[in-house]
């Protein structure tokens, strides 16, 4: 479904976007990048959530956050995460669009690494995945789609096609959620859900800032917080 929304969405958006003036398109990501910060807000305030503080205590929550940024940064910049992403997107350019100057090939990576990670980063990706794997339903995807569907749009209009090859890290991404779910069972504790959506809000902040063309985040670099973040909860609830 997710799929599907967000290739229908980019055909859309591309066939607005060559009507589209660059200046309109421009406002199209300004746009995206507010909403963005919207929607990263409301995420990270999940670091006041009650059942992260019951765990770690009041004052631990922020430095969790904080700590698995850090760790998960330097695990990510060590590994390349983000040029790698990079990579992928010239490759998926490379083989989709066929040979392009530099101004489109620019494009189409940047599309596809800021719709993958606003696609794949957000809350309903984890808590809407790891639900349906867990046999909880898939009402969160659902509304994920439909979401996406109308956000590729929009980006489209601004970025091409590299937002339809997106579609790829959705697959990877989503897929390995849902199977890592159905492998867990309901065993992960309101706690840890808690300090991985706000770590997550946290990512989506940088992708606004991205889109804003604020600075240029390497926010693929920071992808392995999400794994550090629910570590660290266990491993200062065990020392409380």
């Amino acid at each position: 479904m997710n799929v599907a929304t967000v290739l229908t969405g980019s055909v859309i958006g591309v066939l607005l976007g060559n009507r589209l003036p660059v200046r309109t398109r421009d406002v199209v990501t300004d746009s995206l990048g507010l909403v963005t910060l919207l929607i990263a807000a409301t995420s990270a305030m999940a670091v006041l959530d009650d059942d992260l503080s019951d765990a770690v205590g009041d004052s631990a929550p922020m430095l969790i956050v904080l700590g698995a940024l850090l760790v998960g940064g330097i695990v990510g910049s060590l590994l390349r995460l983000e040029s790698r992403v990079e990579s992928l997107g010239g490759w998926l350019q490379g083989r989709l669009s066929g040979a392009a100057d530099s101004a489109e090939r620019h494009r189409f990576i940047e599309g596809f690494v800021v719709s993958s990670l606003i696609f794949c980063t957000g809350p309903l990706t984890i808590l809407g995945s790891l639900n349906d794997g867990l046999g909880n339903g898939a009402d969160q995807l659902f509304l994920k789609s439909a979401l996406d569907g109308f956000a590729a749009i929009a980006f489209a209009a601004s970025f091409g096609w590299g937002v339809a090859a997106s579609v790829v890290t959705i697959i990877a991404v989503q897929g390995s959620l849902t199977l890592l779910g159905l492998g867990l069972g309901d065993v992960l504790p309101d706690a840890q859900l808690a300090a991985i959506t706000a770590t997550g809000g946290l990512l989506l902040v940088g992708v606004a800032m991205r889109l804003l063309r604020i600075r240029e985040v390497p926010v693929a670099d920071l992808l392995p917080a999400l794994l550090v973040a629910p570590l660290l909860v266990t491993v200062v609830a065990a020392l409380n």
